[in-house]
């Protein structure tokens, strides 16, 4: 059984081992994940301006995080209120069990909760995958030199439930 509930800042030293644990397994040379690491990492001021949502086992350990906030309207793809999926991470051991869709659906929640129009991606590669069988909707690239070219929206009036294909994401900016 997994809870999905608002993260609090006593959960930050287990939230960073989460995302740790799989950022080191990314497609990435060992040396990249590493020197890149200590930038993916949250802290207390996040707490401040990002909503976290945390996922908890039954044993009260937490195995995923969702991150979010509000989105710069330079990235989306009308002006509309939005927010950001800062990150999301699911311990790799609690992987393909549904629980970064319940996130992801947890994220979409927050964004009708927030009267948001919809939820910006910027997925990290080996995500992809995972935001197109939930039907994100890829976002063209209109200026190489700004935009980030795995950019995901899910306007929020539209989405429902997306689908539980797999469940094995991480995305970070």
């Amino acid at each position: 059984m997994i809870e999905i509930r608002p993260a609090r800042l006593a959960d930050l030293p287990a939230i960073n081992r989460v995302v740790e644990r799989a950022v080191m397994t990314w497609r990435l040379p060992e040396r990249v994940k590493r020197l890149a690491l200590p930038s993916y990492r949250y802290h207390t001021h996040d707490l401040d301006h990002q909503r976290m949502l945390v996922a908890v086992a039954a044993d009260a350990a937490i195995v995923g995080v969702a991150a979010l906030e509000e989105a710069d309207p330079r990235d989306l793809p009308a002006p509309v209120p939005a927010q950001l999926l800062h990150g999301l991470y699911v311990e790799p051991d609690w992987q393909g069990r549904g629980i970064g869709t319940r996130l992801l659906e947890a994220a979409l929640a927050t964004c009708r909760a927030t009267a948001s129009d919809g939820l910006l991606v910027k997925a990290q590669p080996d995500a992809v995958g995972f935001f197109q069988a939930r039907g994100l909707e890829r976002l063209p690239v209109r200026d190489p030199d700004r935009d980030y070219p795995h950019r995901y929206w899910a306007p929020v009036a539209s989405c429902t439930q997306p689908s539980r294909a797999g469940t094995r994401a991480a995305t970070r900016v």
